[in-house]
């Protein structure tokens, strides 16, 4: 029964979910993807739902962290260099990228400072990368994302 309720939700809120994948992602393949994926995890995963309502809000909130994180997996944030001009100077952006390094070794923690060299140096996965340290891929992209706040919030003190 809980599965004709999903089914039933699914074949009437799907323009409405798509829309909802579709702000987090510019593209509609992709939030196609993400609607079948949401919608085979959650029948296999068979809750037991009560009613139509409960199919729908389950249905929203998987659609909606899935679009989220499918984004978030997408997008790259580069650190803010603003330190370098585009002075044809290379004595410039030699002492920045020095400067960049040492914070980089003064302010990181070892398995941080591992896992921003092997994302962004070596072009690793997050999975690969949480692997091979032995960690979740959400601690390895927590682990990214303080790196890196680290270093922005370190960049804007000095200027």
């Amino acid at each position: 029964m809980a599965q004709d309720y999903l089914t039933n939700a699914f074949v009437r809120l799907r323009q409405k979910l798509r829309w909802i994948s579709g702000r987090y992602l510019p593209d509609s393949a992709a939030s196609d993807d993400i609607l079948q994926d949401c919608f085979v995890r959650l029948w296999q995963h068979r809750y037991p739902l009560k009613s139509e309502k409960e199919a729908e809000a389950l249905l929203a909130r998987t659609v909606r962290n899935a679009s989220l994180n499918e984004q978030r997996r997408k997008r790259t944030v580069p650190l803010e260099m603003d330190l370098v001009d585009d002075s044809p100077d290379y004595s410039i952006k030699e002492k920045a990228f020095e400067e960049l390094q040492k914070r980089i070794e003064q302010q990181l923690t070892d398995t941080q400072r591992y896992i921003l060299e092997e994302k962004e140096y070596g072009g690793r996965s997050l999975e690969d990368i949480a692997k091979e340290l032995k960690m979740e891929p959400a601690a390895v992209r927590m682990q990214l994302s303080r790196a890196r706040k680290t270093l922005r919030n370190a960049l804007k003190n000095e200027r």
